[in-house]
């Protein structure tokens, strides 16, 4: 009768460390996730409260269409990841502005993989 709780016991050890070595936990390998910046930003009204809902679009400077569409959450906050290393790039909110009036945008640089933390005011 002693062997049926062993056999489960031993059962349920062989289940968890093939579990554990399937997700990588057990492996002696560095994570291969690739380095990147993290662009950090708050949009603000004309009255400095943060504004909900407020597309984003984010391209390099070195580039005309933009790679990235992002939405201001609840705080006015959004967040992108970028690939590290030297680079500009322009964040623009796409809100409505008066004929002529171009959108406001800010440029962030980047070097390496860093964490930048801006502001995007509207008028």
């Amino acid at each position: 009768m002693a062997t049926k709780p062993r056999r489960a016991t031993a059962a349920f050890a062989i289940f968890l460390l093939t579990t554990a070595a399937a997700a990588g936990i057990l492996t002696d390998k560095p994570h291969s996730e690739a380095p990147y910046a993290l662009l950090f930003g708050t949009v603000f009204g004309a009255d400095d409260r943060p504004i909900y809902g407020v597309k984003i679009t984010i391209r390099r400077s070195d580039q005309k269409k933009p790679k990235w569409e992002l939405v201001s959450n609840h705080s006015g906050e959004f967040a992108q990841r970028v690939p590290a290393g030297a680079a500009d790039y322009i964040v623009t909110a796409d809100v409505k502005t008066p004929k002529g009036q171009p959108k406001p945008e800010v440029t962030v640089h980047v070097d390496n993989d860093e964490r930048k933390e801006f502001n995007l005011h509207l008028k």
